[in-house]
Parts: C-alpha cells; structure tokens; sequence
C-alpha cells in the first residue's frame, strides 16, 4: 500500500549521517541497516503516454502553434499533472555545471557540511538526511543526503563549492521566469484576468527554494525509500536529473516510471495550483525509488506564490463551478502546516483542504 507524506520537506531532521554513501560503496554489504528498512512495493508501470510541452511555442510568435502549447500545457496539467517541458532555453552547459558543483558538495569533508545541518525545517540553508516516523510511530531513514536552499525573494548558498553559488543563481533565475510563463498560460487557458492573478500569487515576491537529492546505489532497493509518496505546495515543480530515472507518479490509482528525456524538465503542477485553479489542474502524488546499480542525483527547483499571498480558489472559478472546492490560507502558513505534519500515511494538508470544504456543504 503506497503511503504518503504532506511535503517531501516535512520530516524530522536529524544529524548528517556519513554512512550513507560508505554503506553503498562497500563491497561486503547485502542488506540496508534496519534503520532504513522501509518496506515498499516499488513496482510501476512504464509510461509511454506522458504530455510534452513545447516552451518556444508558448512564447512564439506564432498565434497558432501557442495556441497548441496553452491547450497542451492545460490538459497535461488536467489529466497528469506531469508533463516533460522542451526547448526551455536552458543552457545544457549550466544544467552540466550544476551537477558538477551538486557533486562538489556532496563529496565536502563532513567537517565542511556540517555547518549547514537542518536544526529546524524552515532553515534556509539545510543538509542532511531525515528521519520519518509512520502513523504507528514506526521512525526509519530516507535513503537520501540533501541540500536545500532558499533562493527566493531572498537568496542562500553555502560558500563552497564555489561554482555553486553561481550557478544556483543562474539556474532559479531562469526558472523562476519559466514558471511565471507557465502560471500565465494556465490562467489564459482558463480565462483569467492576468493582472487579478498578479494581484492575488505575488509573483514579484514568489518563495522559491532549490533542492539536490543524492540517492547512494542501494544493495537492497525493496527495503528502503528515497522519498516517499507526497505532493508538493507550490505551484509548478521542476525536476532534473544526472541520467538515472528514479521518480514514480500516480495515475488513476496506478503507479508510474516517469522519466524526462536529456535536456528536457519534468515539470508537476502543485497544490497551489490546484487550488486556485478550484480542482482544474491535479497535484499529484510521486515518489522517489533507489536501485542497486547506480547512483541518482536529482536537482528540483520549487516555484510557489509569496509567501504572503492568501490563496485560494480563483473567484471567476468559483462562480463558474458553484462553489470553492478549497479554502484559502497564506502560503507561509500553508508551508509551516506541512512543515509540523512528520507522520508518514496521513493524509496530505491538500486533502484535508478538500475534507474541511465539503464538510461545510454537507
């Protein structure tokens, strides 16, 4: 049975441990310690159906083929919430200077990295690893070392790697005007006034945060997690990798393999969006597996409104449907919600959303 966490930067922290990638690299280990003994069915089917967007057509000149990418863009964000982002204009020698220096980092003498291990989840600089407890307050390890920054309205980065720096700037820059055109094109498939948008998301000051996932091969990939099934809070979610797939989507109550194509981004919509999208487009569960072969680094870029924007279902939304399906909250409060949510299994703040709603109606 596929569990699921309320955001993927929820759980408890704990002191970096060492171990992780010495564990994986050595020769004499057949099994994970039990402390990352999570129990899983990782089996998913293959995904050959997976929408693509085309970016250059949505800001093009060309009415027709933008046209195409904003009905494109609306129905992946309909039936999938996933789908793979292409001709981005992303520089492949920035995503290939990224990895070097994600690399860079996570190679640092633990003395190095030690400074920046989580003492709380709203740090804005944290390393490390987490510790999850389930309902039955069951505690196990994430089979994962991470790096997570906030880079947006204010911007934080260790000072080494030294590349680092310059090229987190770079690459949230980038992507933070990706998903401003994005967010545009959502609400012109759905007929909103772009300046009531402005006005209620808060682009200028959007929270944005940057993540790197290292996920060691693992000798027992049946026994542990890298991330379990969650959704994220923001907007628009961008995922890139080093060339070893390892995200697994839900879909119509199956579970999916759900990788991108080199110098493309796997992009999902977010609870936010489904939120002030009154339900239009889906925040959907994913998860990240771990194998025995080789080692996965990811780099995921969250875009979400301001943190003081009250969001909530879009009001022309809202009369077309007879009703909001979703309350409103400050997205600083939505964060802090999943922040102190650290029960693996429980439902989602999204859910519990919805439920709060149609308690109301009934």
């Amino acid at each position: 049975m596929a569990v699921s966490i309320a955001a993927s930067d929820s759980f408890t922290p704990f002191e970096f441990d060492a171990t992780l990638k010495a564990i994986s690299d050595s020769s004499s280990s057949k099994s994970v310690p039990s402390k990352f003994n999570f129990s899983n069915e990782r089996s998913a089917f293959t995904c050959d159906s997976l929408p693509t967007v085309d970016f250059s057509a949505l800001v093009g000149g060309d009415p027709h083929q933008r046209s195409k990418a904003v009905h494109d863009l609306a129905t992946a964000c309909r039936e999938w919430g996933f789908f793979i982002l292409v001709n981005h204009g992303v520089p492949e020698s920035l995503v290939e200077a990224m990895f070097r220096a994600v690399k860079e980092f996570f190679n640092l003498p633990k003395s190095e990295k030690k400074q920046y291990e989580a003492k709380s989840a709203s740090d804005p600089i944290k390393c490390g690893n987490f510790n999850v407890a389930n309902t039955s307050n069951q505690s196990f390890t994430l089979w994962r070392d991470y790096l997570k920054l906030y880079v947006h309205p204010n911007f934080h980065c260790p000072h080494q790697p030294q590349l680092l720096r310059d090229v987190v700037s770079e690459y949230t820059q980038i992507t933070r005007k990706l998903a401003s055109k994005l967010i545009e094109a959502v609400c012109e498939a759905l007929e909103l006034n772009q300046r009531y948008v402005g006005e209620i998301l808060k682009m200028d000051s959007s929270f944005q945060m940057f993540a790197t996932n290292y996920y060691p091969r693992c000798p027992q990939p049946d026994e542990a997690i890298g991330i379990p099934a969650h959704t994220d809070p923001g907007l628009f979610t961008f995922l890139i990798h080093n060339g070893v797939a390892g995200l697994q989507i839900e879909h119509d109550g199956k579970w999916f393999n759900a990788d991108s194509p080199r110098n493309s981004i796997l992009v999902n919509a977010a609870d936010q969006l489904e939120i002030f999208t009154n339900g239009r487009c889906k925040s959907v569960k994913h998860r990240a597996v771990v194998n025995e072969e080789r080692e996965r680094i990811s780099i995921v870029v969250a875009n979400g409104p301001s943190g003081e924007a009250v969001v909530g279902p879009a009001a022309a939304l809202v009369e077309k449907d007879g009703g909001a399906m979703y309350n409103a909250m400050k997205y600083e409060e939505y964060v802090e919600s999943q922040l102190t949510n650290t029960r693996v299994g429980g439902k989602s703040l999204l859910e519990q959303q919805m439920i709060d709603i149609q308690r109301q109606l009934n």
